[in-house]
């Protein structure tokens, strides 16, 4: 059972994989608001896109930490744990000093970390994004554009969720518990190290190249009659087919994936020359044939519709339903709960660790609950 005091993304999406491994996650939110991601907007129901995704499946108990009967109802919960996860300041962390049992998973999020000179500062993904590097590697030309998704939150989400597991394999194993400790920072410059890397080589980052590959050309969208198509060209049998395609001979200009990098400009214009009297579903077709991997822009609308997608669900959010995937690794069975309204299982929750009827009032009279 894993108990998460969570908010916003990062923390709750790590939790949200590990209810769809099976996991029993208990969410305990602020009492009157909730997580404030609930708010972000009310594209699902009742609820935000952002609360949606990352909470199916979860009980929600509001609870007022702060208040001794708020704690003492917490300590109970984290004392049947199996897993305790927290991303709220260090400073709320501490205040709290609940009793840790040896063998709880204890997983903690901060910001930049609990030293150095960013401890204290406040990180959202943006912030983060921009801080390792990524927001000015991504973008064209003098533009700069934070990615499309919250990037970091998800990096951060990910690497949590996968040492937990880890800490479970090795308390079955030898009955230890485990303190986990990540940073949104930390777990953002981990994906950063191939650019990264790339710019302690060179002596230069890599220059913002907007839907291209700032390395490897062709490899970015080309116009086509009716759209574009995302070519992928990585290698010299993938070029010389599409030259074959395209009836291009063997130049100089183009000889190299780095002088192709170099006279990309000069290369767009002959591709798109080529293209422009095909649909993008023929060019498709036409790059399938000779084997020169390629893929359809879509818009983001056409995702539900996607013709290799077709194991929607309806979830139930708060005053409606929201059609989302299943997780993406096949071989576990999956059931997906509802996205939990504010506060749903608190009587649920309670009575299992024991509070009477009498108690569960005396708790709302008090707004613990």
């Amino acid at each position: 059972m894993v108990v998460s005091l969570e908010q916003a993304v990062a923390v709750p999406y790590a939790t949200r994989l590990l209810a769809d491994l099976g996991a029993r996650v208990i969410k305990i939110e602020r009492p009157g608001t909730g997580d404030f991601a609930r708010h972000y907007d009310s594209s699902c129901g009742e609820v935000s896109s952002y609360f949606a995704w990352t909470n199916v499946g979860k009980e929600s108990v509001s609870l007022d930490i702060n208040h001794p009967d708020g704690r003492e109802v917490l300590q109970r919960l984290v004392a049947r744990a199996d897993v305790l996860l927290c991303n709220l300041s260090p400073r709320v962390w501490e205040r709290l000093a609940l009793e840790l049992p040896e063998t709880l998973i204890v997983g903690e999020l901060s910001g930049y970390g609990w030293d150095g000179p960013y401890a204290g500062r406040k990180a959202f993904d943006a912030l983060v994004q921009s801080e390792a590097g990524l927001v000015s590697l991504t973008g064209e030309g003098d533009v700069m554009a934070r990615a499309g998704i919250s990037v970091a939150d998800i990096a951060a989400g990910v690497q949590l969720h996968a040492a937990v597991l880890a800490a479970l394999l090795r308390k079955a194993r030898t009955g230890c518990g485990a303190r986990l400790r990540l940073s949104l920072f930390e777990a953002m410059a981990e994906w950063m190290h191939q650019p990264m890397l790339y710019a302690a080589g060179t002596g230069a980052a890599a220059p913002r190249s907007g839907a291209h590959h700032p390395s490897i050309a062709p490899y970015g969208p080309v116009a086509c009659a009716d759209g574009a198509v995302h070519l992928a060209v990585q290698n010299d049998g993938q070029w010389q087919r599409l030259c074959g395609l395209i009836g291009l001979g063997a130049e100089e200009r183009f000889a190299t994936v780095a002088s192709r990098v170099a006279h990309r400009d000069e290369l767009q214009k002959l591709l798109e020359q080529a293209f422009s009297g095909m649909t993008a579903e023929e060019l498709l077709a036409a790059l399938d044939a000779v084997d020169v991997p390629a893929a359809l822009t879509r818009s983001i609308t056409e995702l539900p519709t996607h013709p290799q997608l077709d194991t929607w669900v309806d979830v139930q959010v708060p005053g409606g339903t929201a059609r989302m995937l299943p997780p993406p690794v096949a071989g576990f069975e999956w059931s997906p709960g509802a996205v939990p309204a504010l506060g749903a299982h608190n009587d649920h929750v309670l009575r299992w660790l024991g509070y009477s009827d009498e108690e569960l009032s005396f708790l709302r009279v008090r707004s613990v609950l």
